[in-house]
């Protein structure tokens, strides 16, 4: 738009408009008796006009030229003719306007393109600005990649394809479509476009439609740039070759800049929370470690104890004591066989190996199941079961059920005062139990 050489009707138009009302007033002028250097400011004061209206230097010296031959034309004897009779006069007096004409409008036309470099950078600052508060607003991926694309959109106001990197690979693209672009956007992902995005993220460089690499592209194809790689591919779509200005180009790889900065921060938070979780659950299996060697080494130590006291003493012991000692060892075989089944369903549940038998079953038998082999403490308190329904069934892996049941009734054992009142009781909520 700032060429000597770019012509368009509307400016062409303005041109003609300007200098014809320069003509009218300078005839209105001529007659009311002003001086013809008066009139000449009239043409000069086009000339001005004419550079702040259009677009383009070569408004502005073609209204110059025109200005001195539709001023000879009119106004210098003799009138409606390009000739004139006081060649040293009117000679000075044109190569003047000429030349003033010709510097107003250079000035005129310097001065708006100042003045439209100065809005320019500041809209880019307001962008870019914009664009990093959003991003540093953005907490995941996804909400990076939607922000960037909104920008986008906003700035170019194109469909957006993005490709995300997966290790050395590109992901699947994710389309956004323009806001009049329609719903087809089926030729902007096509294997071939993919193909030129693949070589961008290989290569690292531009490609596609306004390049001179795969230019037959729908799309233009740019990378998004991480410290040391290539995190993600970005396609703008290229509708019937139509050229990217510079200067929004520009602007577009500033965002993916600030975009790719964003996404390495994301991918840098994610690897630190992963390593966290990874210290957390270490932390988790030590404790486990620990608290399983504990409830290992107490019912261990019961049964040594009570089995020793039968092989040294059984003899001596009368047949109450020795059935004592022999419901002790019993009870804590029975506890760690529980336990051993615990560890046994995590490892299965962790691997993901578990396999349910559901069928239908009564509550009341998965209790009463339950409580047959809960610990020896649970004679220390008042358990009881209370149900609505002796019948209410519900459909169930009865096995993990009562496993489940034993775990949270010993907890209660173990977790309150001898004597308590511990209620197990199920009732039916709509379609559960």
């Amino acid at each position: 738009m700032e060429g000597a050489l770019t012509l368009s009707w509307r400016d062409m138009g303005r041109t003609a408009g300007i200098l014809c009302a320069a003509s009218l007033v300078g005839l209105l002028f001529y007659k009311a008796g002003i001086t013809e250097a008066n009139i000449v400011t009239v043409y000069l004061l086009a000339v001005l006009c004419t550079a702040l209206a259009t677009d383009g230097r070569v408004y502005g010296i073609s209204a110059a030229v025109a200005s001195v031959l539709v001023f000879n034309y009119l106004f210098t004897v003799p009138r409606f003719t390009l000739k004139f009779n006081d060649v040293s006069r009117y000679s000075v007096t044109f190569l003047v306007m000429f030349i003033a004409a010709c510097i107003t409008s250079t000035l005129t036309m310097r001065v708006k393109t100042q003045a439209r470099q100065a809005a320019r950078k500041a809209h880019r600052s307001e962008v870019l600005l914009e664009t990093s508060q959003k991003l540093q607003q953005s907490e995941t991926q996804d909400d990076i990649i939607r922000q960037m694309a909104r920008q986008i959109q906003r700035l170019l106001g194109r469909t957006i394809c993005l490709y995300l990197a997966d290790g050395k690979t590109l992901g699947r693209p994710t389309v956004f479509p323009a806001p009049d672009a329609g719903t087809d956007t089926a030729p902007y992902i096509t294997p071939g476009e993919q193909a030129v995005a693949e070589w961008v993220f290989r290569n690292n460089k531009h490609a596609g439609a306004t390049t001179h690499t795969l230019p037959s592209s729908k799309c233009l194809y740019i990378a998004v740039r991480g410290s040391d790689k290539v995190l993600a591919v970005v396609g703008i779509a290229i509708p019937n070759a139509q050229k990217v200005d510079s200067f929004e180009k520009n602007l577009t790889v500033a965002i993916l800049d600030e975009c790719g900065l964003a996404l390495e921060k994301e991918l840098t938070a994610r690897a630190k929370q992963q390593i966290e979780e990874l210290a957390h659950q270490e932390t988790l299996r030590a404790n486990l470690l620990r608290a399983i060697s504990h409830d290992l080494r107490t019912p261990l130590t019961s049964i040594s104890g009570n089995a020793g006291i039968l092989m040294e003493n059984g003899a001596v012991l009368d047949e109450e004591e020795r059935r004592y000692l022999y419901r002790s060892i019993y009870d804590d075989s029975m506890w760690l066989i529980n336990l051993v089944e615990n560890l046994l369903s995590l490892t299965r549940m962790g691997n993901g190996s578990v396999s349910l038998n559901i069928r239908p079953e009564l509550l009341d038998e998965v209790f009463h199941e339950a409580l047959s082999h809960l610990d020896r403490n649970a004679e220390q308190h008042h358990i009881s079961v209370e149900l609505e329904d002796d019948l209410l069934m519900a459909d169930m892996d009865a096995r993990l059920i009562v496993q489940v049941v034993i775990n949270l009734v010993n907890n209660a054992i173990k977790y309150t005062p001898a004597g308590s009142h511990i209620s197990l009781s199920a009732v039916r909520a709509g379609p559960f139990v």
